[in-house]
């Protein structure tokens, strides 16, 4: 038996850029005696929507629970959306971490995902100023110009569309200053709250229902369904529980390859007349790394400064120093840009030690699934979790599961 799903943590804390747009973000109700239920998804963010989502295209109807008093309430206004294939971790590192098959599989799967997830969004209508773009990977500690040179060429032979731009190429096709980059193409980016409003009201629409608040104290996983206790004394049974609950960890969940750090982003006032070429999605190869994007009416966003702590007091105080900080930097990557900050945020987000996220079947929880989204890619691993899960639901495991496993 578990007592308290997960621990509580304030993620985040600041003003988001997202809040410069409106949203119309479905309601729920409160659940007023226990129930039975197919297939139970706990949280209603951007992984929790996706699930949903996909469990609904399967022809489940899921029942969805959220600890606060709405949906997209925790991490998922605070991220920044860029959209790739890419996973923080160099594929060349990553080969040296997990193995060179394991590695290649889990950058084609998240390529794949990518794709999936612009699929979708087309197809169901979702309107999220979702973009297709190109991305450059730039020189830093983690790689020099002869680094990115090698893990270019990995990537090709991986069939991924990446290619090298040495210094004279990086500054006459976008006007910035480094030894080198990889320019990659198909990556994306979206306004995040209104990707996932948008899959959850399509959840809910194909029957999916959204409850909150309800927080969940314990999970019990038997042979034909499981069990689940709230804090306000309800009892829900279902045949399938997936864990959606984001950054803050379940505590069901094996943990040792997972950490929580703390990231700062700001964004500047719209000035879509002074952006760099085709609006390119820009993050280094250093650690930690600095990233930047636009968003539809032309405002800048710029994030990174990560530090490896978590404590939220102790994160929330450094607001105004890291995004002085990221200023400074934003300003000497683009000095055509205004930098001053408009909006300035702080947040909770995860890592793994072997650089990918994990999901699928909780061990020794017979039932359940959780999903682990961990790293820069969290939406990207979202939906790759939200196929895999809905048709390990179905009984179809997914080949490529076991890149993604629990311990």
């Amino acid at each position: 038996m578990t007592t308290g799903l997960t621990g509580r943590r304030n993620l985040r804390t600041g003003k988001a850029v997202w809040a410069a747009y409106r949203h119309s973000v479905p309601t729920e109700t409160a659940l007023r005696r226990s129930t039975r239920a197919d297939v139970v998804v706990i949280g209603a963010g951007i992984t929790g929507s996706l699930v949903a989502q996909r469990l609904c295209a399967t022809g489940r109807r899921p029942l969805i629970l959220e600890r606060r008093r709405g949906a997209m309430l925790g991490s998922t206004a605070a991220s920044t959306a860029l959209l790739q294939f890419e996973l923080d971790t160099p594929l060349v590192h990553l080969a040296r971490k997990i193995g060179k098959r394991a590695a290649n599989r889990a950058w084609a799967c998240s390529r794949a995902a990518v794709n999936e997830l612009r699929t979708q969004a087309h197809r169901l209508g979702i309107q999220a100023r979702l973009e297709s773009r190109l991305s450059l990977y730039l020189a830093g500690d983690l790689l020099d110009a002869n680094g990115l040179r090698r893990e270019a060429l990995a990537r090709q032979k991986l069939g991924l569309p990446s290619e090298f731009l040495e210094r004279r190429q990086l500054r006459h096709h976008f006007n910035i200053a480094r030894s080198a980059a990889i320019l990659s193409h198909g990556n994306a980016e979206a306004d995040p709250v209104a990707l996932a409003t948008g899959f959850l009201r399509h959840a809910i629409r194909a029957g999916a229902r959204l409850h909150a608040p309800h927080e969940v104290t314990d999970l019990r996983g038997g042979r034909r369904d499981v069990t689940i206790a709230t804090a306000d004394g309800l009892e829900i049974r279902a045949r399938h529980v997936v864990v959606c609950t984001g950054y803050e960890l379940p505590t069901i969940v094996p943990s040792s390859k997972h950490q929580i750090f703390s990231t700062w982003a700001m964004a500047t006032a719209p000035q879509p007349e002074r952006l760099w070429p085709q609006r390119a999605l820009i993050w280094e190869a250093s650690d930690p790394y600095l990233y930047v994007r636009a968003t539809a009416d032309g405002r800048v966003i710029c994030g990174g400064e990560d530090e490896e702590f978590s404590n939220d007091e102790r994160r929330d105080s450094l607001l105004s120093q890291k995004k002085a900080r990221l200023a400074t930097k934003l300003g000497k990557l683009f000095p055509q840009l205004d930098t001053r900050a408009a909006f300035a945020w702080t947040g909770s987000f995860g890592g793994s030690a072997g650089g990918t996220p994990s999901f699928g079947p909780i061990p020794r929880h017979p039932r359940c699934f959780a999903v682990l989204g961990y790293g820069g890619n969290g939406i990207t691993f979202s939906m790759l979790a939200a196929s895999m899960i809905a048709n390990a639901v179905r009984g179809r495991p997914d080949p490529d599961a076991g890149v993604f496993a629990f311990e």
